[in-house]
């Protein structure tokens, strides 16, 4: 046997050993939850673990040691609170969600507001998702849209939150957490920009072209390709073909969509390869109402986090424990505490899941804070 083979064997042993040492831990901790249980005492204990974690780590001889075993106990805690959480949640203490559950979303006769005005994106997202028996109300920002809603004066708003091709709205990723408003729903629609114009305009007329910033990001290949055109942002795609249609200059031009192009009499300059390919805008369907169907397949939450190393892992790491597939992560900069970030994060998941709840109970638990934004 060589030297490598023996240290190898060796090895063996001490794993074994410490697989041994990690499951009679874990029959400690279960010993734990159920006085927890008992006693309503919370399962994370800050003060105690940062206690542990020094205690433990100044048994180490070297520098290096230490600061492994110092992350080796982080995972350790983790993962006993993860199996508290659990154990709690099959002794039936589940967390209060608060939320209703509907078989479906009731919309007869609903007033739903939506930014820009007939022909943009979002009314054709509204026009998608609801039925005809709605009431459309619109509005010239986001903002307005969701007071709205806060206010009783609309019952669902219809808002951009992310394009395949331009990223995300980071506009209404911040509104989610101005306004306690929930997200019910999501609607996916195909982006198709067209350049448009008055009728009998060519493109050598054209000096300066509008549109929403991201209807412009979302064609700077295009765009590219004409550098003397002057681009100015207005607030809604559709808003830009009004603005060509009702100030009759033939030096301007809009990127909106067919439908803005047909409802204002505007003639379509440029259609087919304006914008790349497979462009698609998500929009969020959200209401004052604390609601889910009883199909909702997507959770949304907003989490900030203390400033210390691991703890975004920590935080995710109740998401993979509990088999639940993540689906997307942004980061949002916390205006009053600079240079620190807020997270987002949607994963797949229904709220009557235990191991949905178990989840969120560690993120609620762990984080400086949290909102449930929605299940849908």
């Amino acid at each position: 046997m060589t030297e490598l083979e023996k240290c190898r064997e060796q090895i063996d042993v001490t794993d074994r050993q410490i697989v041994e040492l990690f499951e009679k831990r874990m029959q400690l901790v279960q010993g734990i939850a159920e006085y927890k249980i008992r006693s309503g005492k919370a399962v994370f204990d800050a003060k105690r673990e940062r206690e542990k974690i020094a205690s433990v780590s100044a048994m180490a001889h070297t520098g290096f040691n230490r600061r492994g075993v110092e992350e080796l106990f982080e995972q350790l805690m983790s993962i006993s609170r993860k199996r508290q959480y659990q154990l709690l949640t099959e002794n039936g203490i589940t967390l209060p969600m608060d939320y209703a559950q509907m078989d479906r979303l009731y919309f007869d006769n609903a007033r739903v507001v939506f930014q820009g005005v007939e022909g943009a994106y979002s009314f054709e997202a509204m026009k998608t998702f609801f039925d005809d028996s709605i009431h459309p109300i619109h509005v010239p920002t986001w903002k307005e849209a969701m007071e709205l809603v806060t206010n009783g004066e609309a019952d669902f708003a219809v808002l951009p939150i992310e394009n395949s091709t331009a990223g995300i709205v980071s506009d209404i990723y911040d509104l989610l957490l101005q306004y306690n408003n929930y997200i019910v729903g999501e609607q996916i629609i195909k982006i198709d920009h067209m350049l448009m114009a008055l009728p009998g305009t060519s493109l050598e007329d054209i000096d300066v072209v509008y549109s929403h910033p991201q209807g412009l990001a979302q064609c700077k290949d295009f765009l590219s390709g004409y550098p003397q055109w002057k681009q100015r942002n207005v607030l809604n795609t559709a808003m830009a073909a009004e603005k060509v249609a009702r100030e009759g200059l033939r030096n301007q031009a809009a990127i909106a969509s067919r439908s803005a192009a047909e409802y204002f009499g505007l003639e379509i300059l440029k259609g087919d390869g304006l914008s790349k390919e497979k462009n698609s805008t998500r929009f969020i369907i959200v209401s004052h109402n604390r609601c889910f169907v009883r199909n909702a397949q997507k959770i949304s939450i907003c989490f900030g986090l203390p400033h210390a190393a691991g703890t975004l892992y920590s935080m995710l790491s109740n998401i993979i424990f509990n088999g639940l597939n993540m689906l997307k992560i942004e980061s949002r900069p916390i205006p009053e505490k600079p240079f620190t970030y807020r997270f987002f994060i949607d994963f797949e998941g229904n709220l009557n899941s235990p191991s949905v709840r178990n989840a969120l109970r560690g993120i609620e638990a762990e984080a400086s804070e949290f909102r449930l934004l929605g299940n849908y």
